[in-house]
């Protein structure tokens, strides 16, 4: 696998190939994503729930954030780092610059990922503005769990949903790079994919995003409780991890994942 770069991707969305992203939070596991030929690994505040056993991701540090980075990093040779700016350390364009330029230059991040729309634009000028590579997210936003209410499918009224657009393509036009659209109904992250140049990833955002994210403990089926519809547990009739990432990468770049059994309408 020749390495990954933001260019790279911006090329597979440009000739409709599906870019394959998984969650990492240690060398080990970075090393079989990168073996079964994942494009690009994010080391997601999701790590709160999965790795530490929080209910959600808020309690989740920058300095936690920064070392589940910098392990990833050393198991890294090829993908495209991408690590999420956690919890209240982007509440200023001033605190993003700093959380940013750690999670870069002591964690070793390609790119660095925050939440939000409109609210976000004069941030993402400011760390693009800086050299700082951005993917932002949109849909269901985690971090703003109580505010929405709790994990629900974002933008299924046409008022909503053309929020979610214009925001997606306000955040392109202020400089964001890629963007994660989680938990939005199938046809407006495929009017989205269109209508930007920059990639698009979904996560229960159905199959014609430009590629897929999945949390790797739960396309294991690690994750214990309640499964949410978009996950697949990939491991039955693996044989091993290594295996079943593989089918994770096959399914997404042959866009036979995810199907109507795991999006919204």
């Amino acid at each position: 696998m020749s390495r990954k770069t933001i260019a790279t991707l911006m090329q597979m969305k440009m000739e409709g190939e599906k870019i394959t992203m998984l969650t990492s939070y240690d060398a080990s596991f970075t090393r079989v994503l990168e073996a079964a030929g994942v494009d690009s690994i994010l080391v997601g505040d999701s790590l709160g729930m999965v790795v530490q056993g929080q209910e959600s991701t808020l309690p989740v540090s920058v300095d936690e954030m920064v070392y589940h980075t910098r392990c990833v990093a050393r198991g890294r040779h090829e993908s495209l780092l991408i690590a999420d700016m956690p919890f209240m350390s982007y509440g200023s364009a001033e605190q993003a610059l700093s959380t940013a330029s750690r999670l870069m230059k002591e964690g070793g991040a390609h790119m660095v990922k925050l939440e939000g729309g409109a609210s976000q634009l004069e941030t993402v000028r400011q760390l693009t503005m800086n050299g700082i590579p951005v993917c932002a997210h949109l849909g269901l936003q985690p971090q703003s769990v109580h505010k929405l209410g709790g994990y629900r499918v974002q933008g299924k009224d046409q008022e909503s949903a053309r929020e979610i657009k214009e925001d997606a393509m306000a955040l392109e036009a202020a400089g964001a790079q890629m963007l994660v659209l989680e938990c939005v109904p199938s046809v407006l992250a495929a009017e989205i994919s269109r209508v930007l140049s920059i990639p698009v990833i979904g996560i229960g955002a159905g199959v014609d995003c430009d590629g897929q994210v999945l949390v790797v403990y739960d396309m294991l089926g690690i994750t214990s409780g309640r499964k949410p519809r978009f996950v697949k547990d990939f491991m039955p009739g693996a044989g091993s991890v290594q295996a079943a990432v593989s089918a994770y990468v096959q399914a997404v770049k042959e866009k036979r994942f995810p199907t109507e059994e795991h999006s919204f309408q």
